[in-house]
């Protein structure tokens, strides 16, 4: 018998062989990796101070998205120039699904028209994932202010015109410009009195140190069933379900007044797909639960719970919408 001949690959084959093995694995690999997304805790970055109406929305949702995921999702608070500070650290983290932001209209619609220097695009610089809900906004005072409806009020306003002042969550915010709005349709005068948040702004209000305030109803709600505040009227077209009997501003006398605000979930640029479609059904599945409805019921916000298709054309909307508002009110932030 001979010898048995044991030929080799040469180098160059060797190499191809390796490479189709690895490119087979990372094939193999890929949707893998997607469906273990998330293995750590992800962070959703509120964009303002906690206790306002975006943070309770957002850890309503996120308690509910952190059984879907078998994840923590962890609120971080990062209030600053009406939003801008926590929308810009999110456009800027790692595009793999642990940062995300709670995002609102003043995020993505408002400070990109009025910042004079933009530290993010609204449009190119997020993933979108999801329009969670519509929230109305709400005016209220403190109860000393001896006006119960919007026509006592701006007849109070009307009487001593450099007198009042009035509390938002920030400058440039839907508050803020809820506050400019009234003043130019009513043709009343009050002092703008910006805080980092509707948390402190609502202490303050409590407190009596400013005695009129435009929130958003779900911050405001619990205040004014307490009687610490009194609800003047709701921003909206129609009279929020949780408060039937408060009326709109239009009802008030202001025809055609309207403010609201939104809440919607956002990614860094370039995500994956998979990762944006991870979150975006835990995210639906959060809304859709019924224990979640009731709550965010309470606070009259109006459950969506969009596509991320949906969600990327609604801001393009929303920055149309806003941007003869904005022109007209004259707001410009540094």
């Amino acid at each position: 018998m001979g010898d048995l001949i044991v030929t080799t690959p040469t180098r160059r084959q060797a190499l191809l062989a390796g490479g189709a093995l690895l490119a087979g694995m990372a094939l193999s690999l890929a949707p893998a990796a997607a469906q273990t997304f998330p293995v750590r805790p992800i962070t959703m970055v509120v964009p303002f101070a906690a206790g306002g109406s975006t943070d309770v929305v957002a850890r309503i949702i996120a308690q509910k998205m952190s059984e879907g995921l078998g994840q923590q999702v962890i609120i971080e608070n990062v209030a600053g120039a009406g939003g801008s500070t926590g929308a810009a650290r999110v456009a800027k983290a790692e595009p793999d699904g642990y940062t995300i932001l709670m995002g609102t209209v003043a995020t993505h619609a408002l400070n990109p028209l009025m910042l004079k220097r933009k530290p993010y695009d609204a449009v190119t610089d997020f993933a979108p994932v999801s329009l969670l809900v519509v929230v109305p906004n709400v005016l209220v005072v403190h109860p000393s202010l001896p006006a119960k409806t919007v026509p006592e009020l701006i007849a109070l306003l009307k009487a001593d015109p450099s007198k009042y002042n009035y509390a938002s969550s920030g400058v440039g915010t839907p508050l803020h410009l809820s506050g400019e709005l009234f003043k130019s349709m009513a043709k009343v005068s009050m002092q703008h009195i910006a805080y980092r948040g509707s948390g402190p702004a609502l202490n303050d209000v409590v407190a009596g140190q400013v005695p009129i305030m435009f929130d958003n109803l779900p911050s405001a709600s619990e205040f004014i069933r307490a009687g610490t505040l009194r609800g003047i009227a709701v921003t909206t077209k129609e009279r929020a379900p949780s408060f039937p009997d408060m009326p709109t501003i239009a009802e008030g006398g202001l025809a055609g007044y309207e403010t609201y605000t939104w809440n919607a979930l956002f990614a860094p640029p370039k995500t994956p797909k998979e990762v944006i479609d991870r979150l975006n059904a835990e995210a639906l599945k959060a809304v859709k639960d019924p224990a979640v409805q009731e709550r965010l019921k309470t606070f009259s916000a109006t459950v969506v719970g969009s596509t991320p298709e949906a969600l990327g054309e609604h801001v393009k909307t929303e920055i149309a919408k806003w941007t003869p508002v904005v022109k007209e009110a004259g707001v410009q932030i540094d």
